[in-house]
Protein backbone atom coordinates (compact mmCIF):
# COMPACT_ATOMS: atom_id res chain seq x y z
CA UNK A 1 0.00 0.00 0.00
CA UNK A 2 1.21 3.38 -1.01
CA UNK A 3 1.42 5.94 1.91
CA UNK A 4 -0.74 8.46 0.41
CA UNK A 5 -3.03 5.70 0.34
CA UNK A 6 -2.41 4.41 3.64
CA UNK A 7 -2.82 8.17 5.34
CA UNK A 8 -6.03 8.78 3.42
CA UNK A 9 -7.95 5.76 4.54
CA UNK A 10 -6.21 6.51 8.19
CA UNK A 11 -7.39 9.89 8.57
CA UNK A 12 -10.49 8.93 7.05
CA UNK A 13 -11.29 6.81 9.31
CA UNK A 14 -10.30 8.64 12.85
CA UNK A 15 -12.73 11.48 11.40
CA UNK A 16 -9.77 14.05 10.90
CA UNK A 17 -11.27 17.59 11.27
CA UNK A 18 -9.03 20.79 11.42
CA UNK A 19 -10.93 23.48 13.37
CA UNK A 20 -11.37 26.94 12.40
CA UNK A 21 -9.51 29.68 14.29
CA UNK A 22 -12.45 31.21 16.03
CA UNK A 23 -13.17 27.96 16.96
CA UNK A 24 -9.81 27.66 18.49
CA UNK A 25 -9.89 30.53 20.22
CA UNK A 26 -13.19 30.16 21.44
CA UNK A 27 -11.64 27.13 22.92
CA UNK A 28 -9.41 28.86 25.06
CA UNK A 29 -11.75 30.87 26.97
CA UNK A 30 -11.28 29.22 30.78
CA UNK A 31 -13.67 29.73 33.56
CA UNK A 32 -12.19 30.79 36.17
CA UNK A 33 -15.21 31.01 38.75
CA UNK A 34 -18.79 32.11 39.41
CA UNK A 35 -19.47 33.77 42.33
CA UNK A 36 -22.40 36.05 44.01
CA UNK A 37 -22.15 40.20 43.51
CA UNK A 38 -21.08 41.69 46.56
CA UNK A 39 -22.81 44.09 47.87
CA UNK A 40 -25.55 44.41 45.45
CA UNK A 41 -28.34 46.46 47.59
CA UNK A 42 -25.42 49.36 48.25
CA UNK A 43 -25.26 50.40 44.18
CA UNK A 44 -27.54 50.71 41.62
CA UNK A 45 -28.32 47.55 40.65
CA UNK A 46 -31.92 47.59 41.56
CA UNK A 47 -32.79 50.55 39.46
CA UNK A 48 -31.29 48.91 36.11
CA UNK A 49 -32.51 45.10 37.14
CA UNK A 50 -34.79 45.18 34.00
CA UNK A 51 -31.74 46.18 31.53
CA UNK A 52 -29.84 43.10 33.18
CA UNK A 53 -30.28 40.07 31.02
CA UNK A 54 -28.08 36.75 31.40
CA UNK A 55 -24.95 36.31 29.19
CA UNK A 56 -25.06 40.27 29.07
CA UNK A 57 -21.03 41.61 29.55
CA UNK A 58 -19.85 42.58 32.53
CA UNK A 59 -16.56 44.95 33.47
CA UNK A 60 -13.99 43.68 36.30
CA UNK A 61 -11.99 46.96 37.33
CA UNK A 62 -9.76 46.77 40.25
CA UNK A 63 -9.54 48.93 42.81
CA UNK A 64 -6.26 48.58 44.78
CA UNK A 65 -6.63 51.72 46.20
CA UNK A 66 -9.09 50.41 48.17
CA UNK A 67 -9.29 51.11 51.95
CA UNK A 68 -11.11 48.00 52.76
CA UNK A 69 -9.48 45.76 50.86
CA UNK A 70 -6.43 45.43 48.39
CA UNK A 71 -8.12 43.26 46.07
CA UNK A 72 -10.87 45.22 46.02
CA UNK A 73 -12.33 44.20 42.46
CA UNK A 74 -15.54 46.40 41.44
CA UNK A 75 -18.48 44.56 38.92
CA UNK A 76 -20.33 47.15 36.05
CA UNK A 77 -22.53 47.26 33.93
CA UNK A 78 -22.14 49.94 31.56
CA UNK A 79 -21.36 53.10 33.45
CA UNK A 80 -23.28 51.33 36.84
CA UNK A 81 -21.25 49.66 39.61
CA UNK A 82 -23.61 46.57 40.58
CA UNK A 83 -20.99 45.93 43.38
CA UNK A 84 -17.74 43.71 43.81
CA UNK A 85 -15.95 40.40 43.30
CA UNK A 86 -16.47 38.65 47.00
CA UNK A 87 -13.61 39.01 49.19
CA UNK A 88 -12.81 35.88 49.61
CA UNK A 89 -12.90 35.30 45.99
CA UNK A 90 -10.98 38.30 44.69
CA UNK A 91 -7.39 37.45 45.08
CA UNK A 92 -6.98 35.56 42.21
CA UNK A 93 -9.24 37.89 39.96
CA UNK A 94 -7.12 40.96 41.26
CA UNK A 95 -3.88 39.11 40.36
CA UNK A 96 -4.58 38.09 36.89
CA UNK A 97 -6.12 41.98 36.48
CA UNK A 98 -3.19 43.44 37.68
CA UNK A 99 -0.86 41.49 35.53
CA UNK A 100 -3.00 42.65 32.74
CA UNK A 101 -4.75 39.04 32.01
CA UNK A 102 -8.04 39.28 30.12
CA UNK A 103 -10.91 38.57 31.80
CA UNK A 104 -13.88 38.69 30.63
CA UNK A 105 -17.16 39.00 32.89
CA UNK A 106 -20.71 38.11 32.47
CA UNK A 107 -24.05 37.60 34.30
CA UNK A 108 -24.96 33.95 34.87
CA UNK A 109 -27.79 34.30 37.06
CA UNK A 110 -30.42 36.27 37.75
CA UNK A 111 -33.18 36.22 40.36
CA UNK A 112 -35.35 37.91 42.04
CA UNK A 113 -34.74 36.80 45.96
CA UNK A 114 -34.87 39.08 49.11
CA UNK A 115 -31.23 38.48 50.08
CA UNK A 116 -29.04 40.66 47.46
CA UNK A 117 -26.00 37.33 47.49
CA UNK A 118 -28.97 35.62 45.43
CA UNK A 119 -30.01 38.01 43.30
CA UNK A 120 -27.01 37.78 40.52
CA UNK A 121 -24.08 35.45 39.99
CA UNK A 122 -21.63 36.51 37.35
CA UNK A 123 -18.84 34.39 35.67
CA UNK A 124 -15.77 35.62 35.42
CA UNK A 125 -13.10 33.30 32.50
CA UNK A 126 -9.39 33.86 30.91
CA UNK A 127 -9.69 34.95 27.21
Amino acid sequence: MQRRTFFRKLFGSLGVAVASPAAVAESRTVLIQESPIAGFQFHRGDAIWSSLGVGKQLALVREPANTHDPDAVAVYFGDEMLGYVPRGENGAIAQMLDRGETLEATISKLQVAEDPWERIRFSVFLV
